[in-house]
């Protein structure tokens, strides 16, 4: 049994509230409000008939995905965030963020499919209680799925590019429970703390963790990886539910 309560009064191993209200920018490609509880997150795509200078100058086939992530000035509770702009240069922890969204999207993408295509994903932070990454992920790869279709469907693309779905959610151990999809509160407090990324079909993208001041045995390792999974397939179902209505 837990001794402490959870927020929405969820078990250990209860993801949060989960909502992906798709459309919601008008002027992309595709768009959806990741809401992990209190997290939320909008992720939108656009595909551009471009691709990266880099790529023309060494002749690589092909397109390409990337992402960029933000935190919003309002989205803390904390005092008012600078924007990166007015700071001259982006915050390092969003510079790993965005490489992580791209890095997990390119993962499940044939780049070949996307012939002199980039397809961005922007992913901006609304309102942030802890997993806006794995809110951003799960919601970026949403966006861009819809991009895709829009794109097939007007035949700008011949081939779909997507070899398979991805979904984020993170694990961690407070007060020696082992615990699904954690809130700020239960992040900032915790003695080990992990985000884990996989495909539909059940395949290790990223793995992030490490202890908190803490340490974990093989045991916990093993306990946090199956929770993670079990919280990843109850994400995928979401995300297949809202492709299917979209159709």
């Amino acid at each position: 049994m837990m001794e402490f309560p959870r927020v929405h009064g969820r078990s250990a191993q209860a993801l949060r509230p989960i909502v992906m209200k798709p459309d919601v920018a008008r002027y992309a490609h595709g768009s959806v409000l990741s809401c992990f509880g209190e997290t939320q997150v909008i992720c939108a795509a656009i595909l551009e008939k471009k691709i990266p200078r880099w790529m023309q100058q060494q002749g690589v086939e092909g397109g390409w995905v990337t992402a960029e992530y933000s935190l919003l000035p309002y989205s803390t509770p904390q005092e008012r965030k600078t924007r990166d702009i007015n700071k001259g240069k982006l915050d390092g922890r969003s510079v790993e963020i965005q490489r992580l969204i791209g890095r997990a999207l390119r993962a499940v993408v044939d780049l070949k499919k996307l012939p002199g295509y980039t397809l961005w994903v922007d992913c901006d932070v609304l309102q942030a209680d802890g997993g806006t990454r794995t809110a951003a992920i799960t919601g970026a790869y949403l966006a861009a799925s819809m991009a895709i279709k829009k794109a097939l469907a007007k035949g700008s693309l011949a081939k779909d590019p997507f070899t398979d779905s991805v979904a984020a959610v993170s694990v961690g151990i407070l007060a020696g429970e082992v615990l699904l999809d954690l809130d700020y509160q239960e992040d900032s407090s915790a003695e080990v703390d992990f985000n884990i990324v996989m495909t539909g079909s059940g395949r290790f993208i990223e793995v992030q963790g490490g202890g908190e001041g803490s340490t974990f045995d093989e045991p916990q390792l093993a306990q946090l990886l199956a929770l993670g999974q079990k919280g990843i397939r109850e994400l995928v179902q979401i995300q297949r539910k809202i492709l299917h209505e979209g159709r």
